[in-house]
């Protein structure tokens, strides 16, 4: 039913008119008028069609489902003996997908085929399983009909900007048995670095270069003589929590299975810590799904930053952006004074080392947290750094204090 076939059946019935052979000028007249209604029907399938595509829920953890929605409506009077409705989607992130040599190896088909009456619509569901962290985008939502033996089918594709974001599986910080080092909220420091105006520690004698806002009026009348408030020196703690993507790199071999783990123990940290209303910052040399951009987060609270540092994990990719010791050379400088230090990798580097000694030795406490089977021994890390091995999510394979 091609051009060339039609033109062919088109000189035939012209042949058998002119040489009187009534039955095959029928014939082929029928199979021309059935071309031309079948081809009218094809250009005419699927105007006014539309189809939807919907979420139940943009966010999930690892071993949650999600719904997803479809609606196919013909709004016109030609009905559809058949349509198809064709969604390209990851593999690993659907239940029910064939693959396609038209995708990418990693993305399959997820096909509905059914037959639609005039003015009518039809809703279905597909059930996807969150089985693991990522940033998933949902591909093409195609549409085929055609007329109603097949011949000329048509097809109208449409690029939704739907995704999925799986956050990494939490699990309880308490379980890592890791001793209250750096307590939560404000506390007293011994450098004033400045002083809080809502603690008041007691009074002294006024001096020129004081402010008049101080003056402890109470006292000043009690002792005929001008008193100044003295306030107690505190400062707010803030974890800065730094994951290194080149350290799960064993040469050729990346640690996939410890590099998740990494993940999770950094989201598990930073919800623990936010919900406990201490500051949290995020800082990893990756090069996330969607940007392709390396994770800076300065320490910040609240549901909106918990959030954010989940979706940045959820985004990460194997790939960094540049070397951790560079990556962390160009971060630090922007964190607030007193700032604790939680190094989340692998194998430690000789530069990575080199780092965490001068970072040590200007007095930043520095917890770090080797994940999986790692080469080189904690031995070797300076003195006053706490050093943990976690070999399983909220486990310890081993614990050293240096």
């Amino acid at each position: 039913m091609s051009k060339v076939g039609l033109l062919a059946i088109l000189t035939g019935l012209l042949f058998a008119a002119w040489y009187g052979n009534l039955a095959v000028s029928i014939v082929l007249g029928l199979v021309l008028a059935a071309a031309g209604i079948t081809r009218g029907w094809s250009r005419l399938s699927l105007r006014k069609v539309t189809c939807q595509r919907s979420l139940s829920e943009q966010r999930a953890f690892p071993g949650e489902y999600l719904e997803l929605q479809f609606r196919l409506a013909n709004r016109k009077l030609l009905p559809l003996p058949w349509i198809q409705v064709e969604s390209s989607m990851p593999r690993d992130f659907a239940t029910r997908v064939a693959p396609s040599f038209d995708l990418p190896e990693d993305y399959g088909i997820m096909c509905k085929s059914l037959s639609l009456l005039w003015y009518s619509a039809v809703s279905w569901r597909e059930q996807l399983y969150c089985h693991k962290r990522g940033y998933y985008k949902l591909g093409v939502l195609t549409v085929i009909s055609g007329d109603i033996f097949g011949f000329y089918p048509r097809s109208l594709s449409a690029q939704a900007e739907d995704y999925v974001i799986v956050y990494p599986a939490l699990f309880p910080v308490s379980d890592l048995g890791i001793p209250p080092l750096y307590p939560m909220g404000e506390t007293k420091i011994e450098r004033r670095l400045f002083e809080d105006p809502t603690r008041v520690a007691g009074v002294r004698e006024y001096r020129s270069s004081d402010s008049l806002r101080h003056i402890h009026w109470k006292a000043t009348a009690r002792r005929q003589d001008l008193q100044i408030k003295v306030f107690e020196p505190t400062t707010s703690q803030n974890l800065a929590l730094f994951l290194a993507v080149d350290s799960f790199k064993d040469g050729e071999i990346f640690k996939e299975k410890d590099y998740e783990l990494g993940l999770s123990t950094a989201a598990s940290i930073a919800h623990d810590f936010i919900r406990c209303s201490t500051p949290v910052g995020l800082f990893v040399n990756t090069r996330l799904a969607d940007t392709g951009r390396p994770v800076h987060l300065m320490p910040g609270g609240g549901t909106a930053q918990l959030v954010t540092i989940l979706e940045s994990l959820a985004k990460a990719t194997s790939s960094a952006s540049s070397s951790f010791s560079d990556f962390l050379a160009g971060q630090r400088k922007g964190l607030p004074w007193g700032t604790t230090l939680v190094f989340i990798l692998s194998d430690i580097s000789e530069r990575t080392l080199a780092n965490l000694r001068a970072l040590r030795a200007n007095g930043l406490k520095i917890l770090v947290l080797q994940i999986g089977k790692t080469q080189k021994e904690a031995s070797v890390l300076p003195d006053g750094i706490l050093h943990y091995t976690v070999s399983a999510p909220g486990r310890l394979k081993s614990r050293r204090r240096n």
